[in-house]
């Protein structure tokens, strides 16, 4: 250890507490805290010193500022002068100050024994602002005081120290503070000086220890771009995006991450040349841009750090990570509470829907989520990007890194693009900005023009869509604790991951239903056959376009695996340990071709396989290789990821003899019944099925009935069934033809389910179920409420 010292301006920041806010503000008093209650876990920290609150007040009265200080924001509550002219004149204040003579004396001796310790004589440091009053969970100015990175030297130190105090007094931290009602003069800063990590030639991010956009709390979210972290702090980079659950960290050979996204990486934050240091952004090498920065174990071991680190403090953390690209160590730089609303703790739900629906304009895939009006900035490429309006929905063909600033600055309140999907650079920037977006919409900049008025609505489902003019929007509270227990199990359907994470509050018993249609659709993008055999795409557009999907990935085939098994782990821990349910793909032929590369793969109409979906396509000679690379997402989601409340559903399967065929594979695949507790389901979707009941029920766990075929199962009529149950004239033998196939399932050994939007409708119809004594109801969530009371009342 090298010689230190406390001095009445210096502490050492593996000497300070958690209580020691007021000496070395938050920021600095946390890091400390970290460092000397982590140390049994072996959480590197970069050494360094702070300096006191005191230091500040004395350096503002020995240079007589504070009665111009006060006259100036005396002027501005008068509204005499604006909050930036008074920021301009504070920081000319500071910019003719000296250091008093002491505090000087004490910051060059704890830099020279910081400079000894690395056996440097003018080592890079980092110099951070940390006020008294910033990072706590009621103040939220963190971001607004000035950091300074790869300072070198005795006179840049002190330069960089007085930047960061008048830092305090920029508009936007004035603004803040008369707001939120602090005395301006009662605000004080310490300085954190640390050695400086090689992360310019390494790695840097952010990480929460929850979702913060959805309030889950049992997730840890990362973010990662080569080079400094201040491109990912302030939101100038699309950085690469991990999702690690918590609940299944304690597992050696677990490796739950359950979102992997590659972001463009842009920009490249390094040390710049000079002697007084000081960084630059230099254009991210096309090789890194195309990989993954961080590896599975590294991020593993930086979610389990998180975990300490919201231990330590109880509340979700917001950390900032390193990594030094000279030792290849990880490192914890900082750490403050998530500030805002604690959505994890709100008893209600609020749904946001549109009050009278027209034929839409656009439709495309949904992020986010929430209803935005306003008029369109269509910028046809990045050179054109002065012309986006303020408060205005931007409208492009794609956006990337070079747009973030420009859509932050302009307050920008949602995207339409012409291509993209889920995990595109558009919707990762949605998600960072908490802005909706629809992508993926192919003519967007066709259709829409600058100025038109247009309302974006994300709250339909899977599809966004794009209305024409500006319509108007309802609020709808949902009170989460009127919503009654009920003895029959009750399921949500989940459209996509985001729609998971919207409902996620609400009390249900599992998902009943996951389409991996939506998966394919929205996140894969790209026919599973083009993957398998890429050879075979013999179109040079969407050759490139495969290409620059799997980037990142060592095989194509990778690519499919990894992102489908991830899309349904990341779904299945929105609900973990309760069961979801995943409905595997079944696709209409002309929605399989659609798919990029499809046409390469897909049978025409004339070809009798045209029709096929469901198990007769696993089984197919052109898609079997398909299904195959399915059974194996779903292997790694339960064994590698270790999302062991997945099951899995096959649909469409026409005989005994075909579920047979399709379970021999997935026992090929090491995802057979049975195995590791694996439960699988059949979706009846033909008559005959009924008539195979007691053999079918005896191969699945499950038997789901799809409501909009009830009729034609157990009647062989076609139309609505609960209009015609509730007349109670067409239908009088229903229920009786409901419970006997109950009856024959449940002899088998066999749960039964009936899925669909709705039953909220027909009491009569849900009556018939109950008394059929079927197991649960798998519905849309937003009708879940309603579905619970009326089974209550009913009950």
């Amino acid at each position: 250890m090298f010689f230190k010292k406390n001095e009445e301006y210096i502490r050492w920041l593996e000497d300070v507490a958690h209580e020691d806010v007021e000496t070395v503000g938050a920021k600095n008093a946390t890091l400390g805290d970290m460092m000397r209650n982590l140390k049994q876990h072996e959480i590197p920290f970069p050494q360094g010193f702070a300096t006191t609150a005191q230091a500040y007040k004395d350096f503002i009265h020995n240079n007589n500022m504070e009665t111009e200080m006060q006259s100036l924001f005396e002027d501005y509550r008068k509204e005499r002068i604006s909050a930036e002219e008074v920021s301009r004149s504070i920081h000319h204040l500071f910019k003719s100050a000296r250091f008093p003579a002491r505090l000087a004396q004490e910051m060059e001796k704890a830099h020279e024994h910081l400079s000894k310790s690395q056996g440097d004589d003018s080592p890079a440091v980092a110099v951070r602002s940390s006020a008294t009053a910033e990072d706590l969970p009621q103040a939220s100015f963190a971001g607004m005081l000035e950091s300074f990175m790869n300072v070198r030297g005795k006179e840049a130190l002190m330069q960089a120290c007085v930047r960061c105090y008048a830092s305090l007094f920029s508009e936007r931290a004035i603004i803040y503070r008369e707001e939120m009602g602090f005395d301006h003069m009662q605000v004080s800063i310490s300085l954190g000086v640390q050695r400086m990590l090689r992360a310019d030639s390494g790695s840097a991010g952010v990480m929460f220890s929850m979702d913060k956009r959805s309030g889950f709390p049992d997730i840890v979210l990362i973010s990662a771009s080569w080079g400094l972290g201040e491109n990912v702090v302030q939101g100038v980079v699309v950085p690469d995006i991990y999702k690690v659950f918590k609940p299944l960290l304690a597992g050696e050979r677990l490796v739950p991450i359950v979102e992997k996204a590659l972001g463009d990486k842009g920009l490249k934050c390094i040390f710049a040349s000079g002697k007084d240091g000081g960084t630059s952004n230099v254009e991210t090498p096309l090789e890194e841009k195309e990989r993954f920065v961080l590896k599975d174990e590294e991020i593993i071991r930086l979610a389990r750090w998180a975990c300490l680190i919201e231990k330590l403090y109880g509340r979700p953390m917001d950390i900032e990570w390193a990594k030094d690209g000279m030792d290849n160590e990880l490192y914890i730089v900082q750490a403050r509470p998530v500030t805002g609303k604690d959505l994890a703790k709100t008893k209600s739900l609020t749904l946001k829907r549109l009050n009278v629906k027209k034929e839409p304009l656009l439709n495309g895939i949904s992020v986010g989520d929430g209803v935005e009006t306003g008029v369109v900035s269509l910028i046809e490429s990045y050179r054109k990007i002065n012309q986006l309006r303020e408060s205005s929905i931007l409208v492009s063909e794609s956006a990337n890194t070079h747009w973030v600033t420009a859509i932050r600055g302009k307050h920008v309140k949602g995207i339409v693009n012409d291509f993209g999907g889920r995990n595109s650079h558009s919707a990762i920037i949605s998600r960072e900005l908490g802005i909706p977006a629809i992508v993926g919409t192919l003519k967007a900049t066709e259709v829409l023009n600058t100025g038109q008025e247009i309302t974006l609505s994300c709250v339909e489902g899977e599809e966004g869509f794009v209305y024409n003019g500006i319509l108007e929007s309802t609020e709808k509270q949902i009170p989460l604790d009127k919503i009654p227990h009920t003895d029959l199990s009750v399921l949500m359907n989940a459209a996509s991951e985001d729609a998971a994470y919207q409902w996620w509050r609400i009390p249900c018993d599992g998902i009943g239903m996951v389409r991996l249609n939506t998966i394919f659709k929205h996140t894969i993008r790209v026919h599973p056959m083009a993957l398998r055999h890429p050879e075979r795409v013999r179109d040079e557009e969407e050759i490139q376009e495969i290409e620059a999907i799997t980037k990142g990935f060592v095989t194509k085939e990778d690519y499919f695996v990894d992102q489908l098994s991830e899309a349904v782990a990341e779904i299945a821990a929105s609900r973990y340990p309760a069961p979801v349910v995943v409905r595997l793909s079944d696709f209409p032929g002309e929605e399989y071709a659609a798919l990029i590369g499809g046409k390469w793969f897909e049978p025409q109409k004339e070809d009798p396989r045209f029709g096929f979906r469901g198990a007769s396509r696993y089984l197919s000679d052109h898609f079997q290789e398909a299904f195959v690379l399915e059974c194996r997402a779903l292997r790694r989601a339960r064994e590698v990821l270790g999302l062991k409340n997945i099951e899995a559903m096959i649909t469409y399967c026409m005989s005994v003899e075909k579920a047979d065929r399709v379970l021999a594979i997935l026992d090929e695949e090491g995802v057979s019944r049975g195995r590791g507790d694996f439960k699988l389901h059949l979706s009846c979707d033909f008559p005959d099925n009924i008539k195979d009941l007691k053999s079918l029920s005896s191969r699945f766990y499950g038997i789901f009935f799809p409501a909009r075929k009830l009729r034609h199962l157990f009647l062989n009529k076609k139309g609505a069934l609960e209009n015609a149950v509730e007349r109670n004239k067409e239908d009088p033998d229903f229920g009786d033809e409901l419970k006997k196939a109950v009856d024959i399932a449940h002899d088998a050994g066999s749960r039964v389910v009936i899925g669909g939007q709705n039953f909220v409708k027909s009491r009569h119809l849900m009556t018939l179920f109950l008394e059929a004594g079927i197991d649960a109801l798998s519905v849309d969530p937003e009708w879940i409420p309603d579905t619970k009371r009326l089974i209550a009342s009913i009950e």
